[in-house]
């Protein structure tokens, strides 16, 4: 990897909440080696590129928290039936765009396999640094269990049926032994699904899933791989049922009330909220076939996320950023920032969508943040994103440089 100088930057310090002009950052091999400001320029020694980013901002790049990058079309019966090697084609090219938006870092909340991740690491995919969560675990006729309802269901005393995106586990050992199976194939983490979805049909919002027991036994697998599980809930009942279970995050949420925040709060559990997944749903999903049965699940949690983030916020929960976009709509990533803006301020979101995000991940000083020790993964933006949030959003139109890992993904520096 070459080595590379940013000079006559504008500095975002998203701990301080401020911009400081004349700055300067020196990349070595993937990581930041030095950060200068009050103007003083770093020596370039022979053979090092230098970029001046003529006064642009300089921030972190972005994490998703909460990607489907393989589930490639909203036509979800459409979606089993594809091959892997046409899906595999597809997650090349949606995560390389999510790279092109500025989001260096992603986690796969289910549905990513190995395979890609080899692919990147050999640098047959330019897409962000990702940690997968592998086949999520789902009880039967959880969120997660597509399997249609059968006439005469052949029951298998196994307890588990798996396909691309899930466990179906029913039971301690089931769990525990599914967990396992995902963390050997080197899952980054673990996640199981505590409450009724939208995109599954056989089970609604308010149904509580998992007992705390089986939510336990995938906490502490993952545990024991010096590792965590988070959970897709919505209602307060299931949030607080894997919150006592031990998860580090509670995905979606948007049926929170106080009391769940509060339990959240005391045991330092995250929210990752992803309004622009509902949004899209709402705009274009009959169009693009996306289940009816869901469509008509999506009125119960559509209109709250909202609510949800200020409920959250009230009660000291750290609040992540995720999307959660399915298959033709995830060029609408970015809109996510924008539809935070009715609730918390540009700094907040800046936050969400990289310190803590960080921390979620558990890499507080190597993402998120421009410091040495650090990736090598920023952004040049033309604007101001403290002034206006709504310069990430689109296609990374107001992004002229975005590097990751120290490669430089896009230069439109004049």
């Amino acid at each position: 990897m070459a080595d590379l100088i940013i000079r006559n930057a504008r500095l975002l310090d998203l701990s301080a909440g401020e911009l400081r002009d004349g700055a300067s950052l020196r990349v070595e091999g993937e990581r930041i080696v030095e950060v200068a400001e009050s103007g003083r320029e770093l020596t370039a020694p022979d053979g090092v590129q230098v970029i001046d980013a003529g006064g642009r901002t300089l921030m972190p790049g972005l994490i998703d928290a909460h990607v489907h990058a393989a589930i490639t079309t909203m036509d979800l019966a459409a979606m089993g039936r594809r091959q892997a090697s046409w899906v595999a084609i597809e997650t090349k090219f949606i995560l390389e765009g999510m790279l092109q938006r500025g989001f260096t870092t992603v986690r796969d909340a289910g549905g990513l396999d190995l395979g890609i991740m080899n692919a990147l690491d050999r640098g047959l995919v330019k897409g962000p640094r990702i940690f997968r969560s592998g086949r999520v675990l789902s009880q039967t006729g959880g969120h997660g269990d597509s399997y249609p309802v059968a006439e005469h269901p052949q029951l298998c005393a196994c307890n588990i049926r798996t396909n691309w995106f899930s466990h179906v586990a029913d039971g301690v050992d089931a769990v525990r032994r599914a967990a396992r199976e995902e963390l050997k194939a080197g899952a980054h983490q673990v996640k199981v699904m505590a409450g009724g979805g939208v995109a599954t049909p056989s089970d609604p919002i308010d149904m509580v899933q998992y007992t705390e027991a089986e939510i336990r036994a995938a906490v502490e697998e993952a545990a024991a791989r010096r590792t965590y599980a988070f959970a897709h809930a919505y209602i307060p009942e299931a949030i607080e049922r894997a919150v006592r279970a031990g998860v580090r995050s509670i995905e979606h949420g948007n049926l929170i009330d106080a009391g769940s925040a509060k339990a959240m709060a005391e045991a330092g559990c995250f929210l990752v909220p992803t309004l622009v997944t509902y949004d899209q749903i709402a705009e274009v999903g009959k169009a693009l076939k996306f289940p009816p049965e869901s469509q008509k699940k999506l009125g119960d949690v559509l209109h709250a996320g909202v609510g949800a983030l200020e409920i959250a916020r009230r009660a000291g929960v750290k609040i992540g950023f995720g999307t959660d976009l399915l298959g033709e709509t995830h060029p609408q990533q970015s809109k996510e920032f924008v539809l935070r803006r009715e609730v918390l301020s540009n700094l907040e979101i800046l936050r969400s969508a990289t310190s803590i995000n960080a921390e979620l991940l558990r890499k507080p000083d190597e993402l998120g943040v421009l410091k040495p020790g650090a990736h090598a993964d920023f952004l040049l933006v033309d604007g101001d994103p403290l002034a206006d949030v709504g310069v990430l959003a689109g296609q990374g139109e107001r992004l002229a440089l975005i590097v990751r890992g120290g490669a430089i993904a896009k230069n439109a520096v004049a």
